[in-house]
């Protein structure tokens, strides 16, 4: 019997320097190459250009009195800035602090007080967002702000300014550089706390399996905010000498495309839900300069991959998957990967990591084939949740794993396939019900562009299954009785959904993924389901 481990073996040894020093390497090596591109605005940077702006925001950060270990904030949709604020906290030794942008009051404060920010940098406003008066209301109950910087003002210019250079903080790689607040749908979201070891090995090493060199170009839609934008889109760019491309402060995919055509992008990011959007007009442009790309964030559709890969050209996409406790990858497919593997798995483990399957409620590796929750070890997992010792032993047990959480399968080869979260699981009448593989089946529909699958109360099974579509365009809505008709047959029973809500959009985190708990509970009251959730089960 083969158990679900396997372990990531690399002739390319982990990067022991730290963020700053290894953007120095970059721009010494690369200077001249353009390094960044915001293409909403026109602007575009060198290497050299980047390191002038980073390093003069190093200094004013240091004359405004942000220290090793000072936690200073960013909160601002994508933009150059918010590169030029990574790269410049790494270089001092503060811990840049990553605010959602779509936090509101309440959210805000709470981030600000739990992280003890010290400087808030922030976009002065964006679309519905109003951040300044945000700022403003919750200033009074933040005690440890000491500094709220608006980018375009004078503030702003002011620290900019370059001055006498003043000797960089000695640091260590394993010193905390970045904190980021998982995007969790019930309570407070969680602080892992990152070091530079976790996320600039990370990047690299994503960046090393997506084949790049300094020739490459990342169309970055995803948000900065998250690991995705920041580890593996700057990082993997700047620990390579590639080039980022922003095509807009926050995800559309008219600028994207218009963006990967115009700047002959070779690789672009984006969570299923993205690609979903820009499938949909990504013939009217030229993408013939794509070659690879990541997609990740939440489950990929097969038949979404597939497309990807047939009508954007994307031929060497892959699929990631991890968490922001991981820094954020953990697995990856390959691009010698048969086609089969690089749409139907998230790949195998990546470099220098572990990743292994146990049964959730004994702790035990799994024979490999064999449902279990999927844990990782390794350089990429966190240093812990900033300030809850707690809740990081509830997530990273004795031996160093963090548990995910999601259900997975390996197979003989070390491929990972994820079937579901645990919490996602559905039980109807004693039966285990994973949604993903609903979900997939679902996209065989020819009238259904997305759909996400959930659990709902019910009096008689403790649970029904819900399917939220999302329909083509000039589709005729999808109802229960079509649905059963289309599944029967195809499907055991139990699996079937008993509902259908047919929806334009679905409840999303700023980062993509669905929230389910939103969804479940705006299902309670759809189908007014209020005494069924009441009953108490053992």
């Amino acid at each position: 019997m083969t158990v679900s481990y396997s372990s990531g073996t690399s002739d390319v040894p982990l990067l022991g320097d730290t963020i700053g020093e290894n953007f120095d390497r970059t721009v010494a090596a690369f200077g001249d190459r353009e390094a960044l591109v915001e293409y909403a605005t026109g602007r575009r940077w060198t290497y050299r250009e980047v390191a002038r702006e980073v390093d003069a925001l190093a200094q004013g950060l240091l004359n405004l009195g942000v220290r090793v270990g000072d936690r200073v904030g960013i909160w601002s949709p994508n933009r150059a800035e918010w590169y030029f604020v990574q790269y410049a906290t790494a270089k001092i030794g503060a811990i840049m602090v990553n605010v959602n942008p779509a936090y509101r009051v309440h959210e805000l404060e709470y981030v600000i007080n739990q992280a003890g920010i010290h400087t808030l940098i922030a976009a002065r406003e964006f679309k519905t967002s109003d951040y300044a008066a945000m700022i403003d209301q919750v200033r009074p109950d933040c005690p440890d702000l000491r500094n709220t910087i608006l980018f375009d003002s004078p503030e702003w210019t002011d620290l900019q300014k370059p001055s006498e250079r003043r000797e960089w903080p000695e640091l260590g790689a394993d010193e905390a550089i970045n904190i980021q607040y998982t995007s969790g749908t019930t309570g407070f979201p969680k602080g892992a706390t990152l070091s530079h070891h976790n996320i600039l090995n990370n990047g690299y090493f994503v960046g090393e399996l997506c084949g790049y060199t300094e020739n490459d170009r990342i169309c970055v839609p995803v948000p900065f905010y998250h690991c995705f934008g920041m580890v593996m889109g700057n990082l993997a760019a700047t620990s390579r000498g590639a080039c980022v491309v922003i095509p807009a402060p926050a995800f559309d995919a008219t600028q994207t495309l218009e963006a990967i055509a115009r700047e002959k992008c070779t690789s672009l990011y984006g969570v299923p839900t993205m690609f979903i959007a820009m499938l949909d007009t990504s013939d009217d442009y030229d993408l013939s300069s794509l070659r690879t790309g990541v997609m990740a964030g939440s489950p990929c559709p097969v038949e979404v991959m597939k497309q990807v890969i047939e009508r954007m050209g994307m031929r060497e996409v892959a699929i990631c998957y991890g968490m922001t406790e991981t820094s954020p990858v953990s697995t990856q497919t390959r691009k010698d990967d048969s086609i089969d593997r690089r749409v139907s798995t998230v790949g195998r483990v990546v470099p220098h990591v572990e990743v292994k399957v146990i049964d959730p409620e004994t702790g035990r590796t799994v024979p490999r084939g064999t449902p279990g929750e999927l844990c990782t070890r390794g350089y990429s997992v966190m240093l812990g949740y900033w300030n809850e010792p707690e809740k990081t032993r509830e997530s990273i047990d004795a031996a160093r794993w963090m548990h995910s959480g999601d259900i997975a399968v390996m197979d003989e080869e070390g491929y990972v396939n994820i079937t579901g979260r645990i919490k996602d699981m559905v039980i109807r009448g004693g039966e285990n019900i994973y949604p993903r593989e609903i979900e997939e089946f679902l996209y065989t529909h020819p009238d259904v562009l997305d759909a996400q699958v959930i659990g709902v109360p019910d009096v008689k099974y403790g649970e029904e299954l819900m399917a939220w579509v999302r329909m083509r365009p000039d589709a005729e809505p999808l109802t229960a009785e079509a649905l059963k008709a289309f599944c029967t047959g195809k499907l055991a029973h139990y699996k079937i959904p008993r509902y259908v809500h047919v929806v334009d959009e679905f409840p999303m985190t700023i980062t993509g993924k669905i929230r389910k708990v939103e969804m479940r509970a705006e299902a309670v009251r759809l189908l007014s389901l209020e005494a069924a959730a009441a009953t108490r089960h053992a």
